[in-house]
C-alpha cells in the first residue's frame, strides 16, 4: 500500500492507469478509471484529501490527469469524447517494462521538437515545463477556479443552463427558497416518457463525502427517485458507493472534471478554437452574467 506521506509522480502512475482502462474493457469514464487506479494503488484517505496547490482538484486527481495526458501523447490512450478514454492498439499490447522506454522516447522527441522550433523562431519560449505538455488539463484548472468565484446562486443557475443544454425541460432553480437542500428540478425526457430529476450544487474546493449524498437523498424522499449531485470538487469513494447503494434511489454524480467536460461540450462559458492544437478559452463574461 502507498505511504500516506507521499503521492506517486504521474510517471509512476502510467502503467497502473493503462491497466485500469484495460480492466474496464479497454475503455472507461474518467471516474471509473480514477476509482480503479485509486483501488490498485491503495491510496489512503489522507492522500486523497490533499488538494493541488493551484486548483480545486485533489493532488491525486491532478496527477492521474497528467498520467492520462502522457499516455495519450505516447500513443497508448485516446480520448473518445464525453470524458471517455480508450486504449489504442499500441496501448493494448504494451507491457510494463516498455512504459519507461516509451516515455523516454516521447520526451526526447519533445526536446528535439522544441529545439527545432527555437531555431525556426528564436523568440519562442524554450522553458521545459509541464505546462506546455498539459494545456488540455490546465484549461480545466482555470475553469474550475473561475466557477469557485461564482456566488452560490450563480452556480445553481449555471447548473440550470447546463441541464437545459443537455436536454432537460422545465428546469427551475429552487435553492433560494431553502427547499430542503434541493437546489432545482428539471424534467428529463429520453424518449416518450419524462421524469423529474432533482439536483443539488456543491461549489466546493475539495471532496464531497457520503454524508452529503445521504442528506440529498433524504431531501428527495417523497418527491422523486432521481437525483443529480454536481460539484466543482471530487467525490470520496464512500460518496460514490453511497450514491449507487442497492435498495436506495440512485444519485448520479458529476464531479469537477466531468463538469468541465460538459461545459466545454455544450460551449457554456468556454470558447474552443480548432487549430493544429485545440485551444480552450474561458469566457468570464458568461459567469459574470450568472452571478
Amino acid at each position: 500500500m502507498t505511504s500516506s506521506a507521499e503521492i506517486p509522480r504521474y510517471s509512476e502512475l502510467l502503467w497502473t492507469t493503462l491497466c485500469a482502462v484495460r480492466e474496464l474493457g479497454q475503455s472507461g469514464r474518467l471516474d471509473e478509471i480514477d476509482e480503479r487506479v485509486i483501488e490498485r494503488e491503495g491510496f489512503s484517505d489522507e492522500q486523497l484529501a490533499v488538494l493541488h496547490k493551484d486548483g480545486p482538484r485533489s493532488e491525486v486527481e491532478y496527477r492521474l490527469a497528467w498520467a492520462r495526458t502522457y499516455l495519450k501523447k505516447m500513443g497508448a490512450l485516446a480520448s473518445a469524447g464525453r470524458g471517455i478514454w480508450e486504449t489504442t492498439p499500441l496501448g493494448r499490447e504494451l507491457t510494463e517494462d516498455q512504459i519507461e522506454p516509451l516515455l523516454d522516447r516521447y520526451r526526447a522527441q519533445r526536446r528535439s521538437d522544441r529545439k527545432r522550433k527555437r531555431n525556426e523562431a528564436p523568440e519562442a519560449d524554450d522553458a521545459d515545463t509541464e505546462g506546455e505538455e498539459g494545456e488540455e488539463e490546465n484549461w480545466k484548472e482555470h475553469l474550475l477556479a473561475r466557477m469557485l468565484t461564482m456566488s452560490p446562486a450563480g452556480f445553481e443557475r449555471l447548473a440550470q443552463r447546463l441541464l437545459k443544454a443537455a436536454g432537460f425541460i422545465n428546469t427551475t432553480v429552487t435553492g433560494s427558497s431553502g427547499d430542503g437542500g434541493i437546489d432545482g428540478v428539471g424534467l428529463y425526457r429520453p424518449s416518450l416518457v419524462s421524469f423529474p430529476v432533482f439536483f443539488q450544487c456543491k461549489r466546493y474546493r475539495g471532496t464531497v463525502g457520503s454524508d452529503k449524498v445521504r442528506d440529498f437523498r433524504g431531501a428527495m424522499t417523497g418527491r422523486g427517485d432521481n437525483g443529480l449531485l454536481i460539484t466543482t470538487g471530487t467525490f470520496t469513494r464512500e460518496a460514490r458507493a453511497e450514491a449507487a447503494r442497492d435498495g436506495a434511489p440512485l444519485i448520479d454524480l458529476i464531479d469537477g472534471e466531468q463538469l468541465c467536460i460538459l461545459l466545454k461540450e455544450h460551449r457554456l462559458g468556454v470558447r474552443v478554437e480548432e487549430r493544429r492544437i485545440e485551444e480552450v478559452e474561458i469566457v468570464s463574461s458568461f459567469f459574470e452574467e450568472l452571478s
